[in-house]
């Protein structure tokens, strides 16, 4: 499939610093709004309590990731924090194209990989609203070591500074308020021209409106 070709199906990419609440919105997101599908990403890190091979990620060894990198398997990819995350081409490239919403969870470089790809990908990124606020909720989450946390808080700064990069910035201070922000930013994307003319291709045609104006 061609990056410039039109698709029914919106892509977008979700980036935050670890702890400012981007999987909690994203699940939240796919509770109301069904209709999209979000991308399961390869990843070399261990599971977490309650996380399922397939679910959450696709879990393997670095020796296998590298591999299928070579190979050119991953629409992105990027090593984060000691381990590796990728993102298959392929079944981003059928879902999108055959009209379903796609959402990536990605970190920063992953994103800057997948928009050389998909121009017309819609990025958004949440911030905490302070650094102490997003040391507390790591610390709450109780998942990371304390040098893991204080290496993520450090890396925290560096990530922040490629909010300007994004389309959408949604600041995670008020759970709901973020989360209508998120499901705001869905709706509207689906009434782009592109992908209301793929999605109702009939009535453009009955209305004069042809491929060439697309």
């Amino acid at each position: 499939m061609s990056i410039h070709t039109p698709t029914s199906g919106s892509l977008f990419i979700v980036v935050a610093p670890s702890g400012a609440g981007k999987s909690t919105l994203v699940n939240a997101l796919l509770q109301q709004e069904p209709a999209i599908r979000l991308s399961i990403s390869y990843t070399t890190r261990p599971p977490r309590p309650g996380e399922q091979h397939g679910r959450e990620y696709f879990f393997t060894d670095v020796p296998d990731f590298l591999k299928r990198q070579e190979e050119g398997e991953f629409l992105e990819w990027a090593e984060v924090h000691g381990n590796y995350y990728g993102t298959s081409r392929l079944m981003i490239g059928q879902q999108v194209k055959a009209g379903t919403d796609v959402l990536l969870e990605i970190d920063w470089q992953g994103a800057q990989q997948v928009r050389k790809q998909f121009p017309n990908v819609i990025g958004i990124f949440i911030l905490p609203p302070s650094i102490a606020a997003l040391e507390e909720r790591l610390h709450k989450r109780g998942q990371d070591e304390p040098q893991v946390i204080t290496r993520r808080i450090l890396a925290a700064g560096g990530e922040i500074a490629h909010a300007p990069e994004f389309e959408y910035v949604i600041i995670n201070q008020e759970f709901a308020i973020a989360l209508s922000e998120l499901t705001a930013i869905v709706k509207t994307a689906r009434c782009r021209f592109p992908q209301q003319a793929a999605r109702n291709a009939s009535l453009f045609n009955q209305l004069g409106i042809h491929a060439a104006q697309i």
